[in-house]
């Protein structure tokens, strides 16, 4: 084939496994002659509605078959694909379509409202609907089709199932995911299909997957993690993966139970509501062998809940710069490195560096900076931020502040950029801070992350307000009611006559959280 990038993986794979289930949705079964087949059928679909290389696609929908037929297609038009989180507010997605300059759309019916919402006053010309949506009065569907708006499987039907060979190396874009910054605005972080795929070989080295495993998906497949830690990594290798839509803690139980799930990628929060469901004791989890936690440390409650039932996780660290690995913990090592991140992915390097670039002894705190071919080479139409992320050309500066030790083994001791992680997603203050400004009584406002018991922790906001203004938390909440996802509101707002601030005018956010963060 001319494509050696991710699109091409169902081809190369369907004459190993055609008839092996390659996803399970519900009671449905996908085979990989199907999905390969479906997958043909949605890139004639696109490229009739006028999809090319290098143009941009979006989805928008929960774990769903389409959702991976939708990447894959792209991938075998050599346009990118584009994962939005589907609990942004339709401004922040609208920003997305804006920037990534998508032309179509696919999304899921539940979610019809907030992508009509999203996509208007945007490049997105064509907009397919997942779902067994009521097909629309005859006056509603004509405007429905005059506007580009289409039925996904009606699309796939009339399309034809042949095989498109489009010319797509490993250096062209494949994916662009958004990452937020501290100056409140995303960058789309532009991944390669030679970063997905070396990322995918690390995962398989290290974690010693296999075409026997069932991976279960309960994590959003539109963060980085589940796409590239979990799903494509058993596509590559032939397994079998069980899409969950939402994430139900009986449900996942009841599944890991009938399906045999061997492999469980998530966020401490789903572990810990796992364990904790009154189902727990009395599911056989005999066939897990591989559990993979992300984005922040795991409770030591949690830890020995699983260790009660013979199981042990696999910790890493990384972002979406990484695509997104970037180390990973051994499971047998878990004990003797308690608190480490592990050791650099196969085919990725660590070091540790000063201001000046310097790398750092064992023991010594500097940044972290990360180089391998999974990590990306730039930010989609940000040519100052690309230049401002590496050092000497080369090292991904990734913000972060840590050690290794004698061993190589990476320690996280602190963040130099404000993200907060609340149930495995990222926020970061500055992008809630622009909005709450928008109050004309506040006169400065600072967002932390607070511990919390469920969410490991959630966004507070520290406000000073101008004099003779008066404002509550319900109003300030309120006035971020639809502009930001749920999950960035702050759950609590303190009022402060004067903020801690450096001798050039800085907040000093360092002194808030100790005295406001308990």
């Amino acid at each position: 084939m001319y494509n050696n990038g991710v699109g091409s993986w169902l081809h190369r794979r369907r004459p190993k496994s055609g008839p092996k289930v390659a996803l399970v949705a519900g009671e449905r079964e996908i085979s990989y002659d199907e999905l390969s087949e479906r997958a043909d059928r949605l890139a004639n679909a696109l490229r009739r509605r006028g999809v090319a290389r290098g143009d941009r696609v979006a989805y928008l929908g929960e774990n769903d078959p389409a959702f991976v037929e939708t990447f894959f297609a792209a991938g075998l038009l050599g346009a990118i694909f584009i994962p939005l989180n589907t609990r942004l507010a339709a401004p922040e997605l609208q920003y997305q379509l804006q920037d990534s300059g998508a032309r179509l759309l696919v999304n899921g019916s539940a979610l019809e409202a907030l992508a009509a919402a999203a996509a208007e006053d945007t490049g997105v010309r064509n907009r397919l609907v997942v779902g067994q949506a009521e097909p629309a009065p005859t006056a509603q569907a004509g405007l429905a089709v005059e506007r580009g708006i289409e039925l996904y499987e009606q699309a796939l039907a009339a399309a034809p199932a042949e095989v498109i060979d489009e010319t797509v190396t490993h250096d062209d874009g494949a994916l662009i995911l958004y990452t937020s910054g501290t100056t409140g605005r995303p960058k789309g972080a532009l991944l390669t299909h030679g970063n997905i795929t070396w990322n995918c070989i690390n995962v398989i080295t290290d974690m010693d997957v296999n075409r026997n495993d069932v991976a279960l998906m309960i994590s959003p497949l539109f963060h980085v993690a589940s796409l590239d830690m979990g799903l494509l990594p058993m596509l590559l290798k032939g397994a079998t993966v069980v899409l969950e839509s939402r994430f139900e803690p009986g449900q996942v139980l009841r599944t890991i139970q009938e399906r045999g799930v061997t492999s469980l990628n998530g966020v401490p929060t789903t572990f810990q509501m796992l364990c904790e469901h009154p189902d727990w004791d009395a599911t056989d989890l005999s066939s897990l062998d591989k559990l993979t936690c992300g984005g922040s440390a795991v409770p030591v409650r949690v830890l020995e809940a699983y260790e009660g039932r013979g199981l042990g996780f696999s910790n890493g660290y990384g972002m979406t710069e990484t695509a997104p690995g970037a180390t990973t913990l051994p499971v047998w090592r878990s004990k003797e490195k308690a608190g480490s991140s592990g050791l650099p992915q196969f085919f990725t390097d660590i070091r540790i560096a000063d201001p000046l670039g310097q790398v750092l002894a064992p023991g010594e705190v500097g940044e972290i900076q990360i180089a391998g071919p999974n990590v990306i080479k730039e930010y989609w139409n940000r040519t100052d931020a690309t230049r401002e992320s590496y050092a000497d050309g080369i090292w991904f500066k990734s913000g972060d502040m840590g050690y290794r030790d004698e061993e190589g083994f990476l320690f996280v001791s602190d963040r130099l950029k404000d993200m907060i992680i609340s149930g495995g997603e990222n926020i970061y203050p500055a992008e809630v801070e622009a909005v709450i400004v928008e109050l004309d009584a506040v006169a400065s406002v600072a967002v932390i992350g607070v511990p919390d018991d469920k969410w490991g922790e959630v966004p507070r906001a520290i406000v000073t307000l101008r004099e003779g203004t008066s404002l509550t938390e319900a109003s300030v909440r309120a006035h971020l009611d639809g502009r930001l996802a749920r999950y960035k509101i702050p759950k609590s707002v303190v009022f402060v006559t004067e903020m801690p601030r450096t001798a050039s005018g800085k907040i000093r956010k360092a002194e808030l959280r100790r005295q406001y963060a308990g």
